[in-house]
């Protein structure tokens, strides 16, 4: 599969970054992410400093393996849900998307 199945984004924009949730989706079809995954950032790796965007300092989260380690009961527990394979090549693709649109608190600027 070339095309990565899941799409991935966070409902906020702007300066109110803290005030959305994920919508992600699998073949185009909903996912239902368990609180509290649904409405914080995902902990993947990336520099998210509205300030500093090419500065390597601020890069923080987790690499891929490391972060499923950390997520892969719940993840798992969705994916057979919505009978998605769970195999690592998935689990990529499902961080791959969220990676692309992941955020954290204050890079947005709105609380400062």
């Amino acid at each position: 599969m070339d095309r990565n199945p899941f799409t991935a984004k966070w409902s906020a924009q702007g300066h109110t970054l803290c005030l959305g949730h994920w919508e992600i989706t699998y073949l185009d079809l909903p996912l239902v992410i368990p609180r509290p995954y649904v409405e914080k950032d995902m902990g993947t790796r990336g520099n998210f400093s509205y300030l500093f965007e090419d500065d390597d300092d601020f890069i923080e989260g987790e690499p891929f393996e490391s972060w499923l380690d950390i997520n892969i009961e719940w993840l798992v527990e969705v994916f057979e849900q919505h009978q998605i394979p769970t195999e690592p090549l998935y689990f990529e693709y499902f961080y791959l998307a969220v990676n692309a649109q992941d955020w954290r608190c204050s890079s947005c600027g709105g609380c400062m």
